[in-house]
């Protein structure tokens, strides 16, 4: 074997972190950016977005707004919008840039079953939960997030926490797989409860999916569910079912699923304040694309010194963004780290490059509202926070 001299090695050196840079300074990153409006038009919420044949998508803000970071590889691809009850929206990448108006407007497809000999409720759930391994991602996969939680008392902001979070999985048919925070930041914690949980909320995420095997005490069994159809939609071409179900032992506890009539793929599961919006995968197979729940603290919950205080009202707002799912086994790369601590006290390095880089959701209404009282409490701007208050 020929070895290198020390020459040698110094220029080899050289030549790879010049040619190096001169590849990575030749990639360059678009930001898409637009609306999401009905015909009426009012603007459409949690709408998947992405592009053809690859696993690159976002969804829509509650405000209908979104934002998605591409590079000059896909200019030639496909940009298609889909959401329950509408017709998918498609377009040239290149053409959706070059035009002026970023407001994508889809258009509703009006549905009736009315005529068509449906099966009982009851059999569409039973026939969704049989096919669920089928008609989702069920073999190992990576799912990446944006996972983010957002504190009040006394209906003020007192703390903003988000993850990036990658989790080695299986699907809803499967309990929750491996979970690696890898990237965090969060403001400046001016809560007077402090409140840790002694896990990460994302298990909350599995737990409350009714959907996925768990022992927990959100765990229900949808086959003794009494289920009636309460409506209909469609899904890129298919006609949807909208079932209600109630829980006999509990008279209050509802759970809405939306499932396709002929495939039984279950596309959005609504149970309390909680939503979950799955989408399609370039195999046809679904996965989750959007997540959202709220909660507030009973006060028996509550320290018994806090009361009378503002964090006698305390109130969680959280939501997750899928961003790539990576089906290549010899890609998948998760390192469990994070997941048996509160999203807030977990230690990692501030890397603001990373988060500026990152095509994060547009700020809704409500996270204006959050950052506005956030920085308005001590007049420190939330960029300040995040320099000060991470690792």
């Amino acid at each position: 074997m020929k070895l290198f001299n020390l020459k040698q090695l110094i220029l080899f050196s050289l030549f790879f972190v010049l040619t190096s840079h001169q590849v990575f300074s030749q990639e360059k990153t678009i930001e898409l950016t637009g609306i999401i409006m009905d015909e009426t038009p009012m603007t459409l919420p949690y709408v998947a977005i992405g592009i053809s044949n690859k696993n690159i998508g976002t969804s829509s803000n509650e405000d209908g707004e979104f934002n998605l970071r591409i590079s000059d590889a896909e200019l030639k691809d496909t940009l298609y919008v889909s959401y329950l009850g509408f017709n998918t929206y498609k377009t040239l990448v290149s053409d959706f840039i070059a035009s002026e108006n970023k407001t994508i407007t889809l258009t509703e497809n009006v549905v009736s079953l009315e005529d068509i000999v449906l099966l009982p409720a009851k059999d569409y759930v039973l026939n969704a939960l049989k096919n669920l391994k089928l008609n989702t991602l069920s073999s190992i996969h990576q799912t990446d997030f944006l996972y983010r939680r957002a504190a009040t008392e006394g209906g003020r902001a007192k703390f903003f926490v988000e993850n990036y979070i990658k989790i080695k999985d299986r699907g809803p048919a499967y309990w929750m797989g491996r979970v690696e925070v890898s990237e965090i930041r969060k403001s400046a914690d001016y809560r007077i409860w402090k409140r840790e949980q002694w896990r990460h909320s994302i298990t909350s995420m599995f737990e409350v999916n009714p959907l996925v095997p768990n022992d927990s005490q959100h765990r229900r069994n949808l086959k003794k569910f009494n289920w009636k159809k309460t409506g209909d939609s469609s899904y890129e071409g298919e006609d949807v079912v909208i079932l209600t179900g109630s829980n006999p032992k509990k008279k209050w506890e509802k759970i809405i699923l939306y499932i396709g009539l002929d495939s039984y793929k279950v596309y959005r599961i609504e149970r309390g304040s909680s939503l979950y919006i799955y989408k399609k995968h370039k195999s046809g197979r679904l996965y989750l694309s959007y997540y959202h729940n709220e909660w507030k603290f009973p006060k028996d919950q509550i320290p018994q010194k806090y009361w009378g205080t503002p964090a006698e009202h305390v109130h969680y707002r959280l939501e997750a963004f899928a961003y790539k799912v990576e089906t290549d086994k010899k890609k998948i790369d998760v390192t469990e780290f994070g997941i048996e601590k509160d999203m807030g006290s977990i230690d990692l390095p501030y890397h603001k490059d990373f988060w500026s880089g990152l095509s994060t959701p547009p700020e809704t209404k409500f996270y204006k509202k959050i950052k506005t009282e956030l920085e308005g409490l001590y007049g420190v701007p939330i960029q300040t926070q995040f320099n000060i208050s991470n690792k």
